[in-house]
């Protein structure tokens, strides 16, 4: 809607680096929402929870909403997040702030990506919290019904009741404990595993290695650059050797010479012949 924003690439400000950077940025007064996932895509680093407040701290101070993007709900596979009701327990600034919007996916967490479907979860306050500014382009004041009447409803009219009856069953038998559904998605985290190591065997480096001073997780994605190719390029010269990912350089990322890989449709079987086509890739351009 041509609507202004700005970006950075939170990999460089971990920890408390991120307060002055956030703050630099909500001190002009003029920032009203900001949009992050965790685990993130690209990088899939993970903010703890001194990030969280930080951030959570900040919503407050100014007034700022976050919109935490959580689809993929419990994929950092290094704690173990799948037991309903005791932690450890999700990551999220809805501990320390009430200026939160969350959204939850249905496709990645809970492997349900055939009919559309999410969860748009407004905290209590925000939800009725009012702003005679909001009149300006709806029929209400209150935040709440100006989101789903306003916004949510005019951009999708809703999703079919068998999704939603479906999504509705699958949390009703994870918050039970029937359905374990992070040993479901484990398999992202084990695949990119071992698709790593192919890459970095044949010459390829990881971008984002680290998760502040632990290695990064291995989840849905991981990010791969190789000496002497810029993003773009390396693209290019991959699909040559029928390898294909996306270039860093549209994720917001500020790493130019990087690509994104995603391990989703990647099928074990499929990895002779990925380590085949690296190792004629690493054969064709030495690194010197």
């Amino acid at each position: 809607m041509g609507l202004k924003y700005d970006s950075f690439d939170v990999y460089e400000y971990r920890g408390e680096k991120l307060r002055a950077k956030l703050e630099s940025y909500f001190a002009k007064g003029n920032i009203h929402s900001v949009l992050y996932s965790n685990p993130n895509n690209p990088s899939w680093i993970c903010f703890n929870d001194e990030e969280l407040k930080i951030i959570g701290d900040l919503a407050n101070k100014y007034n700022v909403v976050i919109l935490e993007d959580l689809a993929y709900f419990g994929m950092d596979f290094r704690k173990d997040y799948s037991k309903p009701g005791v932690p450890p327990y999700q990551p999220t600034v809805a501990k320390y702030t009430d200026n939160y919007i969350l959204l939850i996916s249905s496709s990645k967490a809970f492997s349900y990506a055939g009919q559309r479907i999410g969860m748009m979860v407004i905290s209590d306050k925000l939800f009725n919290s009012t702003s005679d500014d909001l009149l300006r382009n709806y029929t209400s004041n209150q935040f709440g019904r100006a989101m789903i009447f306003g916004t949510v409803y005019s951009l999708s009219s809703g999703t079919a009741h068998s999704a939603q009856y479906a999504l509705a069953a699958i949390l009703k038998a994870a918050n039970e404990g029937k359905f374990n559904f992070v040993e479901e998605v484990k398999e992202y985290g084990e695949k990119a595993k071992i698709m790593k190591k192919l890459f970095v065997d044949n010459g390829f480096r990881i971008v984002y290695d680290k998760d502040i001073d632990q290695p990064i997780a291995d989840g849905f994605y991981f990010t791969i650059m190789y000496p002497g190719f810029d993003g773009p390029d390396l693209i290019g010269e991959l699909l040559y050797y029928g390898i294909s990912a996306i270039s860093l350089t549209i994720t917001g990322s500020e790493h130019t010479e990087g690509l994104r890989a995603c391990v989703s449709l990647v099928k074990r079987t499929q990895f002779p012949e990925l380590e085949y086509r690296l190792k004629k890739f690493h054969q064709h351009h030495p690194v010197v």
